[in-house]
């Protein structure tokens, strides 16, 4: 584009995220004048610094730990040895297919519908990127998120404070690292170092592990990963410092003790910043949530009655990737269309953690659920003695269901155990189509497989809500050790 001109569009799309490639497909739908704006290197989140990399990173820490638990099987392989290069050099180079994959895909759009700079709003109808003025009838908000990390320990600590992006540039695994936020990215990133052969400790202060909310299944997760990984998770005050070439965190306690230890880096997984703030509206600002988030309808993704419309994880509303490309959908679609704004019913929630054991949280969680103040049962299984979970040596954690008293419908579960990727899936379809327990429990269940221990549950919860007989202690159709 020439410096100092002016393009008139339809729809303009400022980011090309995940949630910015998929407005950008459904505004062009409805009209051929869309043009996507970003003022970064293409490759969406989750391919180049997110879900992509950290499960390769994962996928090796698996390895390592299945050497190392093979002897549980009578099988002898004797310690791993973790060739830290080979390692971070399979993450970047696989990390770095998936995101030519992305790049390839814009870059093969019309170079007249893309736009390479920093835009900030003018007003509802213009942005200024750059030397050149937008023009556009409808705006489509995707500009992401960043991390979010205290001023203060960057000033402190310098370069040796990193956040997950940088993980993922490694050309070699460090000695130690000190993790700071016990969320997803933080337990993930903790755990795969630690069974890597790198000094991790897991710093946290509100004393959770995870995205839990189910009390007894956050206490039990707590339980299981500090079995496994160095945690401090309840402290009252973190300060980290920098000594040379070293970080020194000074961890205090609920009573007054304090730890101090040497890393090498501090990763700061504290939570995402939406994109937001750098936007800028000098005539008419947009109106504004108590957290910064433009105030918006999830249903439409439109902004109060304006022609601007917002997707992807800046809406800070399940910032997940199949969420970020719903979202898209629905913005690029109403802004194409506009004014017909059209609102779209969205899919069940589902939340996947790929730690292990795995946790996942399908449908409404026991914080909705008891924030919303609906009457609902639960039924348990732990997965301690599950026979699949046996027979494979993973039997760790346990399943919660939640069913509405008085219909006798699914509502969601919590998990933490074995095949919680492939088993929230299916508690998440169940939710979505209205499922009732008992409509559940019509459906077939092999054997033996993990999925026994979901229709143990479902027993317990039929019961829990009368309207099922007690569940059978070692019931004979369910095969011996369900």
């Amino acid at each position: 584009m020439n410096p100092n001109t002016v393009i008139n569009t339809d729809v303009a799309i400022i980011g090309a995220g995940t949630a910015g490639m998929s407005a950008y497909r459904a505004a062009l739908e409805q009209t051929s004048r869309v043009l996507l704006i970003e003022s970064g290197l293409y490759g969406t989140t989750c391919a180049r610094v997110g879900c992509m990399p950290s499960k390769l990173l994962i996928a090796a820490a698996d390895a390592a730990h299945a050497v190392v638990g093979a002897s549980r099987f009578g099988v002898t392989a004797g310690l791993p040895t973790i060739d830290g290069r080979a390692v971070m050099a399979r993450v970047r180079s696989e990390r770095d297919r998936f995101v030519g994959f992305v790049v390839d895909t814009v870059q093969n759009w019309p170079t007249e519908q893309r736009l390479v700079g920093h835009a900030r709003f003018v007003d509802d109808h213009t942005l200024q990127v750059g030397a050149t003025r937008v023009k556009a009838q409808r705006i489509v908000i995707a500009t992401g998120s960043r991390p979010a990390v205290p001023q203060a320990w960057r000033l402190a600590l310098g370069d040796r404070l990193i956040v997950n992006d940088d993980v993922f540039n490694w050309t070699d695994l460090p000695r130690s690292v000190a993790v700071v936020g016990p969320g997803v990215i933080g337990l993930e990133l903790a755990q795969a170092l630690h069974r890597l052969g790198v000094r991790v400790r897991l710093y946290g202060r509100s004393g959770r592990v995870g995205p839990l909310t189910d009390p007894q299944l956050q206490a039990l997760a707590h339980h299981v990963f500090a079995a496994d990984l160095p945690l401090s998770v309840d402290l009252a005050h973190i300060e980290p410092r920098r000594e040379g070439d070293s970080v020194v965190v000074r961890a205090t306690n609920r009573d007054g003790n304090v730890h101090e230890e040497h890393f090498d880096w501090l990763l700061a997984t504290t939570g995402r910043r939406p994109n937001v703030d750098q936007l800028g509206s000098k005539t008419q600002p947009l109106p504004m949530d108590p957290n910064g988030i433009p105030v918006h309808d999830r249903r439409s993704a439109q902004v109060a009655n304006r022609p601007v419309f917002i997707a992807g994880d800046v809406s800070q509303d399940r910032p997940l990737l199949h969420e970020a490309a719903d979202e898209g959908r629905i913005a690029g679609g109403n802004a194409g269309r506009f004014p017909d704004v059209r609102v779209r019913p969205r899919r069940a929630p589902l939340a996947v953690v790929f730690s292990d054991p795995q946790i996942a949280l399908a449908g409404a969680s026991h914080s909705e659920l008891m924030a919303a103040g609906i009457a609902f049962e639960t039924g348990r299984v732990s997965f301690d003695d599950q026979g699949r979970s046996r027979v494979m040596g993973r039997n760790q954690g346990a399943l919660h269901v939640y069913g509405e008293a008085a219909t006798g419908r699914f509502l969601g579960a919590e998990m933490l155990g074995p095949a919680a990727e492939h088993i929230g899936h299916l508690l998440a379809w169940s939710v979505q189509r209205g499922d009732t327990v008992q409509q559940m429990l019509d459906s077939p269940f092999y054997h033996p497989v993990v999925e026994e221990g979901l229709r143990t549950a479902l027993r317990q919860l039929q019961r829990a809500l009368h309207i099922g007989p007690p569940p059978v202690e070692r019931c004979l159709d369910c095969g011996p050790g369900a």
